[in-house]
């Protein structure tokens, strides 16, 4: 009788095992920190993409806010005396602007936690309706909201718990009703551009809200200065930055290993000139 014929199939060694799971760990591995680049990646990406989008929204808003700044209603029925809006616009007819809003003294200000506060007169316009036409405001604080009827006013402040190293830049109204607008925010800083007339001619300068004095009226323009966070950690390698407060001559900030953003931006304003 002829012995039972061996099977083909062999297990495999000791060595063999080994060697396969080192390939194999070796392959994950390699998957694994081009997983952990592209999350980086990703989230660096992602991180910066938000702050440009948080910057620009909060830029816009201040912005819109700052050129309307002082502005006042032209009253093309001047010479309709007890009219609210002409019936018919005469080009030869006298217009005038209207005096009720005190634009040296509410265009603009400020107090130790409101660093920037906007404000303009507030009036109503034949807007057309279903019923013909209505008189109503087109006009909104930064919240979009007309609380008074005689003033649109915005005030812009950064909030910041104590010991913290970020806050929230809010807007409140004239109904003082605040609302955040964006958040991640380090730095808030407002100057302003006060235009005054000398014997050579105009003279510009830039300062602080204590530097204005009782010239309000003359200033001309305002720059603005957002600085922003991102929340994900990279390695910034002793990078440096210029932060809101930095001055020629001045050494620059260490990004800390965090993405930052520096906005500036300065507004004119349409209704103010030369010193008046």
């Amino acid at each position: 009788m002829k012995p039972a014929a061996r099977s083909s199939q062999a297990g495999v060694t000791l060595i063999e095992l080994l060697v396969g799971l080192a390939i194999g760990l070796m392959a994950i591995a390699v998957a694994l920190g081009a997983l952990l680049v592209s999350r980086s990646v990703s989230g660096t990406v992602s991180d910066a993409t938000q702050l440009q989008q948080q910057g620009a929204h909060a830029m816009r808003m201040i912005g819109l806010q700052l050129r309307q700044a002082g502005s006042i209603r032209l009253n093309l029925a001047f010479a309709q005396t007890g009219a609210s809006a002409p019936t018919v616009i005469d080009p030869g007819e006298p217009v005038a602007f209207e005096a009720v809003f005190d634009r040296a003294a509410a265009t603009l200000a400020t107090d130790s936690t409101t660093p920037l506060q906007v404000g303009y007169q507030n009036y109503t316009e034949a807007v057309a309706s279903g019923n013909g036409t209505v008189q109503r405001s087109l006009l909104g604080d930064c919240l979009g909201n007309t609380p008074s009827a005689t003033a649109v006013q915005s005030n812009f402040r950064l909030v910041r718990a104590q010991g913290a190293a970020t806050g929230e830049l809010q807007c409140a109204g004239a109904d003082g009703a605040a609302q955040t607008i964006i958040g991640n925010v380090t730095d808030f800083q407002v100057n302003y551009l006060v235009q005054t007339l000398t014997a050579t001619g105009a003279d510009m300068r830039r300062v602080a809200a204590a530097g204005v004095g009782g010239n309000w009226p003359s200033v001309v323009a305002v720059e603005v200065c957002l600085e922003l966070v991102g929340t994900e950690n990279i390695d910034t390698a002793g990078a440096t930055y210029r932060n809101c407060s930095w001055t020629t001559g001045q050494a620059e900030t260490a990004m800390g290993n965090r993405m930052r953003l520096v906005l500036r931006n300065t507004f004119q304003l349409r209704t103010q000139g030369a010193a008046r």
